[in-house]
């Protein structure tokens, strides 16, 4: 009886090691699906208050296109795309682009000295778990949503990305009225 109860045992152990395994990585994978759902949906609304202390309101910002950008202080590759997203935004504001910035550091202290010394030409506000999950979980910076003039999410950009690609994207939905 003994020899028989353990490869049942051991099959059942390894049932439920699958199981576990399917369930974490579905996990892992939701934020990700997450995310990429919002494409062509409504981009999810909410409202900060930027460093300065004006209001970033998203819904106040239709008949605009939003570069929403999530980036964090120790994110090299965030540093980088900042300096683009100011020249665009003095660049195409007129024609009405409007670059956010959302930092996802946990204190507003080493974002205060990251935008002292880059000068972003566009609002900074601090965002929090609630407002990455909003957006299909931020697992990874940067992340760039490109949201158009009726508030829909019409690209994503995660990690290091092309300037280029992005700004074409952007020129893009510029371009429809």
């Amino acid at each position: 009886m003994g020899g028989r109860a353990g490869p049942a045992r051991r099959a059942a152990q390894a049932g439920a090691v699958s199981i576990a395994l399917l369930l974490a990585g579905s996990l892992l994978a939701a934020p990700a699906q997450r995310a990429s759902s919002l494409l062509n949906r409504r981009a999810p609304e909410f409202t900060r208050r930027d460093l300065n202390g004006a209001t970033v309101d998203l819904a106040r910002l239709r008949g605009k296109v939003v570069l929403l950008d999530f980036w964090a202080t120790w994110c090299a590759p965030c540093e980088v795309e900042m300096p683009a997203f100011s020249a665009w935004q003095r660049k195409y504001g007129a024609q009405g682009l409007q670059v956010v910035g959302i930092s996802m550091d946990d204190s507003p202290a080493p974002v205060r000295r990251a935008v002292g010394r880059l000068k972003p030409a566009y609002p900074v506000a601090m965002g929090d778990a609630q407002l990455g999950e909003l957006y299909g979980g931020v697992m990874g910076l940067p992340l760039v949503f490109l949201i158009d003039r009726r508030g829909v999410v019409r690209a994503r950009y995660q990690g290091e990305t092309d300037l280029k690609r992005i700004e074409t994207r952007m020129r893009e939905l510029l371009a429809e009225r």
